[in-house]
């Protein structure tokens, strides 16, 4: 384990690698105030730079045996620990890179020694290693507000949350999620619609229907409804999310009860039937490939909090699907900040 003892530092950044020739390098960035400490498990090579006035200094050392376990006694400003057997001149180039550079915000970091998971602080972003479209986002900094979501939401008089509306095409989708906006806004809800088909028009209109593009589709469309819950309205998101994977990772990027599945639990029979765009025609003729429900797979939820089905034969009018909605909104306080 290396541990970096108590001390103000300002921009460091660690590569670490399994071998001495940096084959397969794991960069991770800070930039921090009142550092208390970083800790990695087991990593053999580091390099730390750090940087100041374009200037930047990259020792390559092995651990030793004594950063297992580094005692934290008080340092100066701008000065970090370092072992006894660390020369003068590394020392040197690692203060004076250091001294013009403003302190900022103190964080505590684990790393596993393949470098893939962080823990990093409550607002996840110092630190984090984003592989989810193989891009990793370094060297950026959550910067807080003095206004908080929990100030947005006693101004609205509610909760912001994700109402999250899956289900095959013809289900009803949209039609529910106009209908639940129109409710809400009538009794005072500040409420936005994120359309699956509305957001393909300009945030999406780069993806195409394969796996991938429709993964990230739906990454995206969460990204947004995440930032609009955050803003303390009522997201609506109404798009088809065929797979169980892609609605669970916009779940998890939400605290906890903030993300409402509601399943259009619609037979495919019906959906087909009513075919409002064609698709389904124009699907079975084989015009359009990798149709969900027909020639693509549609993974219906496991746990939706909200299951909207039909009343026998009979399918419900939007408005009493949207009233259902609503009441667990009510029973689970979202209604009111």
């Amino acid at each position: 384990m290396f541990l970096l003892s108590s001390c103000n530092i300002y921009k460091f950044q660690i590569l670490i690698t399994d071998s001495p020739n940096l084959f397969n390098p794991i960069y991770i960035s800070f930039h921090s105030s009142t550092f208390d400490s970083i800790r990695f498990s087991n990593p053999r090579f580091f390099r730390a730079t750090m940087t100041a006035a374009g200037n930047f200094f990259s020792p390559i050392f092995t651990s030793p045996p004594m950063f297992d376990s580094v005692d934290r006694p008080p340092t100066k400003l701008g000065f970090a620990k370092f072992p006894a057997n660390f020369s003068p001149e590394c020392r040197r180039f690692t203060v004076s890179a250091s001294k013009n550079l403003a302190p900022m915000k103190a964080i505590d970091v684990d790393v596993k020694s393949n470098g893939c998971e962080a823990v990093n602080d409550c607002d996840g972003s110092i630190g984090f290693d984003n592989t989810r479209n193989g891009i990793k986002s370094t060297n950026v900094v959550w910067h807080k507000c003095s206004v908080e979501k929990v100030d947005r939401q006693e101004l609205l008089q509610q909760r912001g949350c994700v109402i999250w509306i899956t289900g095959l095409s013809g289900s009803g989708k949209s039609t529910v999620a106009c209908a639940l906006t129109r409710i809400l806004h009538a009794r005072g809800k500040l409420t936005y619609v994120l359309d699956g088909d509305n957001v393909r028009h300009g945030l999406n209109s780069d993806l195409t229907f394969k796996a991938e593009d429709r993964a990230e589709n739906i990454r995206r469309i969460g990204e947004v409804a995440k930032l609009f819950a955050d803003a303390g309205l009522i997201c609506i998101a109404s798009a088809i999310s065929p797979y169980r994977k892609d609605r669970d990772a916009c779940r998890s990027i939400l605290p906890d009860g903030d993300f409402i599945e509601v399943f259009m639990d619609i037979p495919l029979c019906v959906c087909e039937s009513r075919d409002p765009k064609g698709l389904y025609k124009l699907a079975r003729a084989g015009k359009i490939k990798g149709f969900t429900g027909i020639d693509d797979p549609y993974e219906p939820p496991l746990n939706s909090e909200i299951v909207l089905q039909q009343d026998g034969e009979v399918c419900p009018p939007p408005e009493a699907m949207a009233e259902k909605v609503i009441s667990y909104l009510e029973a689970k306080g979202y209604l009111q900040a």
